[in-house]
């Protein structure tokens, strides 16, 4: 057997509660780190905390000493559930006493001298930041400049400056030295300079951002605009037209009930041209000039093919027109029309540079150059092109205000000075912090500043969409042009405020170390680690592409801040972990072997480089292809998850654990509709032992037997949801089939990837079977009927065959309250069929399965009314929700999405249902327990 300490997520999590506070995430935008900048498809930090804390934490069953007994194990996996049911929670994520507790149980676990952490694919630095969180020292790695920034501003800038005070002169003035804990005195800084930047930037190039004049019915006077909006134009292919035709997806400006308004184009037939008004009331905006299918004149009502588009986009390039203003109003957005003294300044911009570097030849991702639009200065007007070179050169000038006032910190006495511990407190390495900062914050103001973005109509924003709606630059028609100006979407100020609210919430509570290497450099430079990665997956995204976007904007703001980084026009491409054929001669079998050959080599080194004590975990992440049509029984077939579990295995990995995480839950106590599949799955690897054996089917089959009962109890104790037992039982599954060198089928070929989930799907589906050997007669013929014909109707012959192998009597199962048998015909009453005055003490044939139906009957009242049943039925009750996971599975393999969903949020709502039944809720006027 291994000689290591099984480490608690070998064996059990609280998942439903990692997966209820990651799901919650994307509700939490101020301070998120998310927020900070940009990246495509980042692990939920609720998932990378929870994982790293039980990847470090042992498992009670490694210590039978303290534990001797199985109650006794189960119970402090319990004491380490609530520990990461709060430690997942955002309002703790800065709680000391919470991720103490948390620290402290890390140390037990690992004698008071826990690894560092490496992320080799480190991203956006979810899991880092997370390691850092928790105490431990913090190392990740990426070949993209980047990812390998935004992970450095994470973790390693904060450390070096946790606890000191802002040096600008307003907090100065203000004697404010103290009370500065971790980067809060870091963020102010990046407040006032964010500020003056935008003081210098409206000197400057104000005069570009003018106000527009109210027509009287809005009060008359001047506004401070808002967003301009411009339609893309493409001369009419009809010969006896030639008009200038805009491009318009929607005419719609906002679409809030009572408010509406809209853009109407007016037509001048004679003279072949369009100009537009702002309309407002209960009118029907027109439909839009631009769908799926092509384009439409609205001068002459002729059809325009896209490929016409196309080709004038190429040859003489897209013009664009003056839509509408939006502007500042005392009562919310006020919709203008279009201004020519404002059309005019706008193409008055003349932009001292432009990042005329070639947009990537990527059409899947990037859709501009179809149409003309070929570099990313293309992708911005003139204006804004102003704008965000103007921003970025104040960078470089923030940074030295920044540089003076913190040396005049440090001289007065008042900042770091030669007797701080940390040598890297210096004035110079301030500024460059900030400047970092600051450079972010025009990132974010390029992702709303450029011409992909549109404008949102919706009644809850009327605002501009940002240039990365999804993972990709898509073609936009009608675009909106924000003012850095204002006090609306899209301003300055916001976009620094949500810098530094990002920087004021973290928690540099250990060091952290961010560089640009390749995963298999990276793994080679830290001394045994713990290895916990997120690596990218075939062509899901292409990061180095998608990147490009901000980098051409971060070289220009901070190259003599970070010249290591920034030294190439664009990112590193040629080694680039992903399976993109363009860069093959548009060949997908070399993308893929190129690929998979990289990522093996990647898992090799984590292999070697490991530390041997803890458990390498590695996040799966699904395509969007991968639905539940391309799953089988036990949830995953598809050719991706049998290539990473392939890989790792040839790695000499041995599968301990496949852990699924959701960021977006359909398995709730009120939700109905399909499971949602599992965003991403976290595999927990171990080093195959160097003395591993052959093995032949049958003895595969044999240990797989002897062994998943056991994983399964400790899965369901720890109240896994029914929709996630499938996955989650691969884990010690593939434990067992990993664990060998070889498995022979009998003719002596490897058996493969594919044909082991299969049998490790029916040992599952066996295991619960025999857990029916705990229910009761009628339960298990309502069962096997339930599996056959689910609540329909079958004939009684049927019925009464079945009664007698399970030992019971199609009359007596009347009697009890749970069949329906006539005129030959047999089905299980539907819930809501049931006795609802049902008393369990005074039923005289008590069935395991109308406890369960009168549970998620109760259920649906509320978790108090499941709860007050749950106190009545005793012991009963576990057993109750024990029959909710074999009814899911059921379910499961028959499609029936609905009555599945009934059994799964039973089983997610236990854990409240289970305390209220012990301790019962209380009356919110006298506090006294209702039951």
């Amino acid at each position: 057997m291994s000689e290591y300490k099984k480490k608690l997520i070998e064996v059990a999590l609280p998942l439903e509660a990692i997966n209820r506070e990651s799901a919650r995430e994307k509700s939490i935008r101020h301070g998120h780190p998310s927020t900070l900048h940009l990246w495509w498809a980042r692990r939920p930090l609720a998932a990378c905390r929870a994982v790293l804390f039980a990847s470090l934490v042992d498992d009670p069953s490694a210590h039978p000493d303290q534990f001797p007994s199985e109650d006794a194990q189960e119970e402090e996996r319990r004491r380490l559930f609530r520990i990461i049911e709060e430690l997942v929670k955002w309002e703790n994520s800065t709680d000391e006493e919470v991720l103490g507790a948390a620290h402290a149980e890390i140390l037990r676990s690992t004698g008071g001298n826990p690894p560092p952490v490496l992320d080799p694919f480190c991203g956006g630095g979810s899991i880092p930041l997370e390691a850092q969180r928790l105490g431990l020292e913090a190392h990740g790695s990426d070949l993209n400049p980047v990812a390998v920034l935004i992970t450095k501003a994470l973790i390693e800038i904060p450390p070096r400056f946790a606890g000191l005070p802002p040096v600008n002169p307003e907090a100065r003035e203000k004697l404010q030295t103290g009370g500065w804990r971790g980067a809060q005195g870091l963020a102010e800084d990046v407040r006032y300079y964010g500020r003056w930047m935008r003081d210098q930037a409206k000197q400057r190039i104000g005069h570009l951002y003018p106000k527009v004049k109210l027509p009287p019915e809005h009060g008359g006077g001047e506004a401070t605009v808002i967003a301009w909006l411009w339609a893309r134009t493409v001369r009419c292919p009809n010969p006896a037209c030639g008009a200038e035709m805009p491009l318009v997806r929607s005419f719609a400006l906002s679409t809030k009930k009572g408010k509406q308004a809209w853009v109407e184009p007016v037509v001048d037939a004679a003279a072949k041209t369009v100009r537009f008004e702002v309309k407002t009331g209960t009118g029907v905006p027109p439909e839009g000039t631009v769908n799926r299918q092509g384009a439409r004149c609205i001068v002459c009502g002729g059809t325009v093919p896209f490929p016409h588009v196309r080709a004038e986009g190429q040859a003489r390039g897209l013009g664009v027109q003056s839509m509408a203003i939006v502007a500042e109003g005392q009562r919310g957005r006020i919709y203008l029309a279009p201004d020519e003294a404002h059309t005019t300044v706008a193409q008055s911009a003349v932009p001292p540079w432009r990042p005329d570097a070639q947009l990537p030849h990527n059409p899947r991702d990037f859709k501009t150059p179809n149409y003309g639009m070929m570099r990313f200065a293309d992708l911005f007007t003139e204006r804004q092109l102003v704008a965000l070179t103007t921003f970025s050169d104040l960078v470089g000038e923030a940074r030295s205000r920044v540089l003076a006032d913190a040396q005049a910190a440090i001289d007065a006495g008042s900042w770091a000075t030669s007797g701080d511990p940390r040598p890297e407190a210096t004035a110079s390495n301030y500024a460059d912090a900030v400047a970092t900062y600051l450079g972010f914050a025009v990132d974010r103001a390029a992702d709303r500043g450029s011409t992909i973005c549109s404008w949102d109509s919706s009644p809850k924003m009327e605002a501009l969409r940002n240039t990365f709606a999804r993972q990709a630059i898509p073609m936009t028609w009608d675009f909106a042009e924000g003012n850095p100006f204002s006090d609306s979407s899209g301003n300055w100020c916001n976009n620094v405020e949500w810098t530094a609210l990002v920087v004021e919430r973290l928690v540099p509570s250990a060091g952290g170390r961010a560089v640009q290497l390749d995963a298999a450099t990276a793994l080679d430079a830290e001394n045994m680690p713990l290895i916990s990665t997120d690596p990218p997956y075939y062509d899901n995204i292409g990061y180095a592409d998608l990147s490009d976007f901000f980098y051409v904007w971060l070289r220009r703001s901070l190259s003599r801040v970070h010249p290591g980084l920034f030294s190439t026009l664009l990112t590193p491409k040629s080694q680039e972990l992903v399976a993109t054929p363009y860069r093959f001669e548009g060949s997908k079998g070399k993308a893929q072997e190129f690929f998979e050959r990289g990522l093996g080599s990647a898992f090799e080194r984590m292999r070697k480089e490991d530390n041997s004590g803890f458990p390498v975990t590695v996040y799966y992440a699904f395509k969007q292809a991968e639905t539940k049509e391309n799953l089988d029984a036990g949830g995953m077939a598809s050719t991706g998850w049998e290539t990473m579990l392939t890989g790792l295995m040839r790695a000499g990995f041995t599968i301990t654990g496949t852990w699924p995480m959701r960021s977006e839950l359909s398995n709730r106590p009120v939700a109905s509709g399909t499971n949602a599949l599992a965003s991403s799955v976290v595999l927990v690897c171990r080093p195959r032992s160097i003395d591993a054996t052959l093995a032949s089917r049958r003895q595969f089959l044999s240990a797989l037997k002897a062994e998943l009962p056991d994983a399964l109890r400790h899965l369901q104790h720890g109240n896994i949801a029914p929709v996630d037992l499938a996955q989650a039982s691969i884990g010690p599954g593939m434990a067992v089939f990993s664990r060998y060198s070889k498995v022979l089928e009998a003719d002596g070929s490897p058996m493969s990837v594919r044909t082991a989930l299969g049998l490790i799907n029916q040992a599952l589906d066996e295991v619960v079977a025999e857990q029916e050997g705990e229910f009761d007669a009628d339960t298990r013929w309502a069962i096997a009927w339930f599996s056959d014909v689910g609540m329909e109707a079958g004939d009684y012959g049927r019925a009464e065959l079945l009664s007698k192998a399970k030992v019971t009597s199609v009359q007596g199962m009347v009697e009890a309250g749970i069949l329906e048998a006539r005129a030959g015909k047999v089905r299980l009453l539907r819930r809501d069929e049931l006795d609802p005055g049902w008393d369990p003490a005074a039923d005289k044939r008590l069935t395991v399965w109308e406890m369960t139906q009168h549970l998620i009957g109760r259920l649906a009242e509320g978790e108090a009314a499941a709860a007050a049943l749950a106190r009545r039925l005793g012991a009963n009750a576990e057993v109750a929700r024990d029959l909710a996971y074999r009814l899911y599975l059921v379910c499961e393999r028959k499609k029936w999405s609905q009555e599945g969903q009934a059994y799964n949020a039973l089983v997610v709502a236990w854990p409240q249902i289970a305390q209220l039944a012990t301790v019962g809720p209380a009356d919110t006027s006298t506090g006294e327990r209702l039951f």
